[in-house]
């Protein structure tokens, strides 16, 4: 597990450092603008739907099954099985994507219902979507290659697909764009080739298996019907963080224009740890555990979890950490720039610390999900979803009016509370804040649960690890509270100042975290007897 972690880790890594150049390019090319905001909106309709579809239910749904073919049966009954699922996923999705087009505008009116009546944004955002949504279909299949890849320990390419649709944003953002007489739409083009790009990158992987074939109807497909009857639940359960995401994308649509794009920019800070390590730790662990469910190794799996929680610990507690005293460099750094003002970078450092206290628990999720999902228990986190959705909707609307409450004036009050939502700045943070509470009690209920079910049993040496963790964080707080201390003022110096300050506070951060962890004890053999 610790090789596939490394693996899957390096390349999405890669992909998530083009990400970051991605965003670069796109806040100095188009700003926080209403552009910009048409295109997150546009863009987060179908990436919702990929999540759900094929990064949630379906992944979560197929890996068990696969793998208990891989492991019971022949190959070319898996060889089937891989046909079926992709002739009927890829039957579903195109109905699905046609639909999508064709309703373009009532789903941007649902989606965006702040924008209906601002025509310009609003045609952007349906001439937007209309090019992205068949990202959907294609992606989705990449994600059934993906973890076909996975159960056969080949985490890497699978990894190494997204850095395709980061290459193509920013060769959009910054040659094609210019060559457009409405800009934004290159985004759009972009999005829809690194779908292609995507699925055309993993079927030579899935040849050298011999598993690529046509694909196959397979409705009525014994494995393919049981694949079905996991995602039902889980379509819902796995996916209760992107819900969320898309309930805060229809209330951020009556707040600030510029909105959006703050909040999305401050979400990028989030996809390293998360990508790099909670989504990958998820990928290796899923595979492991349906391995040690089939094979009835209980002690396996209770190991497996436990070593993929302290891994997660190791890295999401130490992100939050740094990212609570880094926001504004970080933000400033990549992101001020071109059309990006300081005021843009004062918003999205505000979300930016909001949205990281909940890095532990958006990482633990991803993990603990595995450990339902191996065991084809697709009903329990539905229970932890429900009461995590609803919690959201609430806070939502709680903490957004409480900032608006504390930051008006009754003077500003008087025209009415739409009004005044869509004219004071930094609301956006409530979301943000809602969306870190919601995550914590989905995990508190999925840790209850699999305590209850007694499949996982601690391993010897938590209390070790803590101390270590502990004492590891608060080094490197020090260290970057000096850093602060000696360098203030980031918004209104020179680029390249900020870029060498923020090195060296990443690079003496970092070093001082991982001293720390060795001073305490922590040794590399602890990674894998873990």
């Amino acid at each position: 597990m610790l090789r596939g972690l490394l693996s899957f880790s390096s390349m999405t890594m890669v992909s998530r450092v083009l990400g970051l150049a991605r965003d670069i390019a796109m806040s100095h090319v188009f700003g926080a603008s209403a552009a910009t905001d048409a295109f997150v909106i546009a863009f987060r309709i179908p990436n919702f739907m990929r999540r759900l579809f094929a990064e949630g239910s379906f992944s979560t749904a197929f890996v068990p099954v696969f793998t208990e073919v891989k492991e019971t049966r022949s190959h070319a009954e898996l060889k089937e099985l891989t046909a079926r699922v992709a002739g009927t996923l890829g039957g579903v999705l195109l109905v699905v994507t046609a639909l999508g087009m064709l309703f373009a505008p009532e789903l941007a009116a649902v989606f965006a219902p702040g924008d209906v009546h601002d025509p310009h944004k609003f045609g952007l955002i349906v001439s937007l979507l209309r090019l992205t949504f068949p990202y959907l279909l294609f992606v989705s299949l990449t994600a059934l290659a993906g973890g076909a890849l996975n159960s056969f320990h080949r985490f890497g390419l699978p990894a190494m697909a997204p850095v395709i649709l980061n290459i193509c944003m920013i060769t959009g953002a910054l040659w094609l764009a210019p060559r457009l007489q409405v800009p934004i739409m290159a985004l759009g083009w972009a999005v829809l080739v690194a779908g292609v790009l995507q699925l055309l990158f993993l079927l030579p992987a899935l040849r050298g298996l011999n598993l690529l074939s046509l694909p196959r109807w397979g409705w009525r497909h014994p494995l393919v019907r049981r694949i079905m009857r996991l995602m039902v639940p889980t379509l819902f359960g796995a996916s209760v963080g992107q819900l969320n995401l898309l309930l805060d994308t229809i209330l951020i649509t009556l707040l600030v224009t510029g909105s959006q794009t703050w909040m999305y920019q401050s979400t990028r800070f989030l996809e390293l740890p998360l990508g790099v390590f909670g989504v990958a730790l998820g990928a290796v662990i899923l595979p492991a555990l349906s391995r040690h469910h089939v094979g009835t190794d209980r002690a396996g799996f209770s190991k497996a979890l436990d070593w993929g929680v302290r891994m997660t610990l190791l890295i999401a507690v130490p992100a939050t950490c740094a990212l609570l005293l880094l926001a504004e460099p970080l933000v400033s750094t990549f992101f001020q720039n071109g059309h990006y003002t300081a005021f843009d970078t004062r918003m999205t450092s505000w979300s930016t610390m909001a949205l990281c206290c909940g890095v532990p628990a958006y990482a633990l999720v991803k993990v603990l999900l595995p450990a339902f999902y191996a065991r084809q228990d697709t009903r329990t986190p539905v229970r932890a979803a429900v009461v995590s959705l609803v919690s959201n909707m609430v806070f939502n609307v709680l903490l957004v009016g409480l900032l608006y409450e504390l930051w008006t004036t009754p003077v500003q009050r008087q025209d009415g509370w739409l009004h005044g939502l869509a004219h004071v700045p930094g609301l956006h943070v409530g979301l943000a804040i809602a969306s870190v509470l919601s995550n914590y009690l989905q995990f508190a209920q999925l840790w209850y649960w699999l305590k209850r079910a007694g499949v996982y049993d601690p391993q010897p040496g938590w209390l070790r690890h803590w101390s270590r963790l502990g004492f590891a964080c608060a080094a490197m707080v020090a260290v970057l509270l000096v850093g602060r201390w000696c360098w203030p003022h980031w918004t209104t110096v020179p680029v390249w100042t900020r870029v060498w300050h923020l090195a060296v506070l990443v690079l003496t951060g970092g070093a001082t975290y991982v001293a720390g962890l060795f001073v305490s004890g922590l040794r590399l053999r602890d990674l894998r007897a873990s």
